[in-house]
């Protein structure tokens, strides 16, 4: 994409999304489904607006990483420990529920056996953008809200990157590299140790040094977090994973609170350009083919999840009303599963029809469970006054 079309592209976006979000606010919906609709009307499948949504869905994966990144600046080291114990069981037997009900939904709609079991791995996940985009972090009765929800996702996460390695070495001449698998998953506690280490010899050595230029703690704070996403992605892990160690090393000191405050505007505008191009990627020509499956798929997942995750936590102590609020701020579908149908569909595993109905199931579960969470809790985005938090 040139840079002339990655400036019409900008234009079209923001502009396209300051129209249809002041339509979806009158509408009382979630602008997170402004800017998907903005991105199938603009896309190759609609008027072809901006043709090359890929580069736009890179640029905007920026939005995910900072979104981490700001969320483990309010977690301090301390807290995380205890609360990844809590939610390790709450997040395998939710994942094997939610599998074990999926995986016969694509199966009794005629799909194979090996497709039925990727559509069950991909509806274990839940959308860290979109639970996390509409939690109001900020307000202190949602804190312990946000600590759970973000020890589930972080766990969802390592789960989801053990599949991405399988499906790549399904994807390989060779196969799966187990020895390679296992070395990447023990990078993980080395690469936060790495971060503790940085952030107390160097880090704040630095800010402390210089606290008087807004500017350059501006700089090094982004310049960290993108730095620890891209050492964690070149140890196999994922940038977001990276991101948040990054928060999560950082929470502890002083300037967390500031560092927050101010990347939140350059993290709403990657968010915007990720939710275009979630919609513009999407086939609508092949929608008429996995609409029903899609349909029953996410359904399922709508009512089975807030239910799961509500049982869970009530049986690990947690407030029966808490509960519910964090299942139902779950219930929806990963961007992971996304990627997951792409590799899969690449690597020969499935087939596009089952690539499409995972597509399409995602994005039915994105719209339906950020309409239905702005209009029953509180969240940054909610049109009830009573309900606006942030």
């Amino acid at each position: 994409m040139q840079a002339d079309s990655i400036v019409f592209a900008v234009f079209v976006i923001f502009s396209g999304a300051a129209v249809l979000a002041a339509a979806a606010l009158f509408a009382r919906q979630s602008l997170l489904i402004a800017y998907i609709v903005l991105g199938g009307l603009c896309g190759p499948a609609g008027f072809d607006v901006v043709p090359e949504p890929a580069v736009i869905q890179q640029i905007g994966h920026v939005g995910i990483i900072f979104l981490l990144y700001l969320l483990g600046l309010n977690l301090h080291p301390q807290k995380l420990i205890p609360m990844l114990r809590q939610a390790t069981w709450v997040t395998l037997a939710s994942s094997a529920a939610f599998a074990a009900v999926s995986a016969p939904i694509a199966w009794l709609f005629g799909y194979r056996f090996a497709e039925g079991l990727v559509v069950g791995a991909v509806m274990m996940f839940s959308s860290t953008i979109i639970g996390l985009k509409l939690l109001p972090t900020t307000a202190l009765h949602q804190r312990h809200m946000g600590e759970v929800m973000i020890s589930v996702l972080l766990l969802q996460d390592v789960l989801a990157i053990f599949i991405l390695l399988l499906l790549q070495g399904a994807g390989e001449a060779g196969g799966t590299d187990w020895w390679a698998m296992l070395m990447r998953l023990l990078a993980l506690p080395l690469l936060f140790g790495f971060a503790v280490l940085m952030e107390r010899q160097v880090l704040m050595r630095l800010i402390a040094r210089f606290d008087v230029i807004q500017e350059y703690i501006f700089l090094t704070a982004i310049g960290w977090c993108l730095g620890m996403a891209e050492l964690a992605h070149a140890t196999g892990l994922s940038y977001e994973i990276g991101a948040f160690i990054a928060g999560v090393a950082l929470a502890a000191s002083p300037i967390a609170a500031f560092i927050a405050e101010s990347l939140k505007p350059l993290r709403d505008f990657f968010v915007i350009m990720f939710f275009f191009s979630v919609g513009a990627s999407f086939e609508l020509g092949a929608l008429g083919g996995v609409i029903v499956p899609a349909a029953v798929l996410a359904a399922a997942m709508l009512w089975f999840k807030p239910r799961v995750f509500r049982y869970l936590l009530i049986n690990t102590g947690e407030k029966p009303r808490l509960a519910l609020e964090i299942g139902a701020r779950l219930g929806q579908v990963s961007e992971f599963s996304l990627l997951i149908a792409v590799l899969a569909l690449q690597a020969g595993v499935i087939g596009a029809q089952a690539s499409y109905l995972i597509q399409a199931a995602t994005l039915l579960t994105f719209v339906a469970s950020s309409y239905l969470v702005v209009r029953r809790f509180p969240t940054p985005m909610a049109l009830n006054e009573r309900l606006r938090r942030d």
